[in-house]
């Protein structure tokens, strides 16, 4: 996509039409990396071992620390090169790229040396016991300690590319390595193949990283000259402009994924008192939550590079408009989901594994999920407002609230009230008054901006 298609989307287009055109392959990458995460859950479950799916469920925190690198640097770098766009200052728009790539890839090299020099303690520490110990490592093996780098570079440079308008590069480069891992996973999986379980969906899972880097490299050096996006060494800084202007958004961005990575981990060790069954039931019904949540995030995050342009340019109704009318497309939409979620709960974990304890607590999980999937998007969509205009802080505060305030003291209450039925629960009463904060002090922000018109 070229700079005058660019600037079409960001400046000229209306509103409907350019939303849906960043939103649209974001929201379908965002979905093709839900299929083939349930593609590893689904044949891990044909396996019809509760070892093997606890496994992947417990090592789901290191991966989620994967999302609190990439959010550091992809989300920081790519809301600093949207608004160095709309003031048109393409040399910052190069510099913030090369560092957000170099310091992403280092992020990644550093959890695959702590997860291989303190393998057994982080077990432990995820969870793990004698039973679940073995798979849980085999796993990890694969997706963390070969697989960190590729799999966070992965998600940063599709930032990068997002950030100039060319959401179809992005999505493309996003899809062809899950589409991959779809491919490979039954035949490293199961036992008609090589048999490997867990183990073989964390080697499907490096494999299909590797190929979605390789996709991007193509993609830059086939638009040299025709991008501002800089993996170049000599484009690398410390300049002091750039790595606040990258921080004041990434830091904040990336303590939400951590607080999430700790409300997870939490969450594992209550629920590994409830036995294997329970464990697993959990993460297959996170996994069908991922399609949902994953809409929207990706309707979300697809529209705050034209919200960070708006906002840098000065143009701020249009930035109300963009936001307006993503909140009038998703809601709705993702009330249906919810209500099928819910209905039909019992059926969609039954799909990937049939034992009746699991398929049990699982619809359990699975209807309390639901019930967060609407004020998600509100909450989603205010928190990727701020970081798209540089105001990191307040999504940081957003953060601290969600998991600190609101959700591990109602987890933990509510366990201690119900049980594994309270459990459910505590992400549900965290989302609801998120969203009512999130959305009084978005309001008040927008009405601030309009005012200056």
């Amino acid at each position: 996509m070229n700079q005058i298609e660019n600037k079409a989307i960001f400046e000229e287009m209306p509103i409907p039409k350019a939303a849906k055109k960043l939103m649209i392959p974001t929201v379908l990458s965002s979905l093709v990396m839900v299929i083939y995460s349930l593609a590893d859950t689904y044949f891990v479950g044909r396996l019809n071992d509760p070892l093997q799916n606890a496994a992947v469920t417990l090592a789901a925190p290191v991966m989620l620390s994967f999302n609190a690198v990439s959010n550091l640097f992809g989300v920081g770098s790519s809301s600093m090169m949207s608004r160095a766009l709309g003031r048109k200052d393409f040399d910052t728009v190069r510099k913030s790229a090369a560092f957000g790539f170099y310091c992403a890839l280092a992020g990644g090299l550093l959890i695959s040396m702590i997860c291989l020099f303190f393998r057994t303690p982080m077990l432990y520490l995820l969870g793990a016991d004698a039973a679940t110990m073995d798979a849980t490592a085999a796993y990890m093996k694969w997706t963390v300690i070969c697989g960190a780098a590729p799999s966070i570079l992965n998600v940063v440079m599709a930032y990068f590319v997002r950030s100039e308008g060319a959401a179809f590069h992005a999505s493309i480069g996003t899809m062809s390595g899950c589409i991959l891992n779809m491919i490979l996973d039954p035949v490293f999986i199961m036992p008609w193949g090589l048999g490997m379980g867990a183990a073989g969906a964390g080697l499907a899972t490096f494999l299909s990283n590797c190929a979605a880097c390789c996709y991007f490299f193509v993609l830059l050096y086939v638009k040299r000259g025709r991008t501002f996006i800089s993996v170049k060494p000599k484009d690398f800084t410390l300049k002091r402009e750039i790595v606040t202007g990258i921080c004041g958004v990434g830091i904040p961005a990336s303590i939400q994924n951590l607080l999430n990575v700790t409300g997870m981990t939490i969450l594992n060790n209550l629920m590994s008192g409830y036995g294997t069954e329970a464990v697993a039931a959990i993460g297959i019904a996170q996994k069908i939550y991922m399609i949902p949540m994953q809409i929207a995030l990706g309707g979300t995050q697809g529209i705050m590079p034209l919200v960070g342009y708006s906002y840098s340019s000065g143009n701020y109704r249009r930035m109300d408009d963009t936001i307006r009318f993503v909140r009038r497309l998703l809601i709705p939409c993702l009330a249906v989901v919810a209500a099928f979620g819910w209905i039909f709960a019992p059926g969609l974990i039954r799909i990937f594994i049939r034992n009746p304890e699991i398929v049990r607590y699982g619809a359990i999980f699975l209807r309390a999920l639901s019930l967060c999937i609407v004020f998600l998007v509100i909450d989603f969509l205010g928190i990727g407002v701020f970081q798209s205009v540089g105001k990191g802080r307040i999504s940081l505060v957003f953060a601290i609230l969600r998991k600190i305030v609101f959700e591990i003291p109602a987890t933990l209450i509510l366990n201690g009230l119900f049980g594994i039925y309270g459990i459910a629960y505590g992400a549900f009463a965290a989302e609801l008054m998120l969203a009512c904060i999130s959305t009084v002090i978005l309001n008040r922000m927008m009405r601030g901006l309009l005012l200056k018109l």
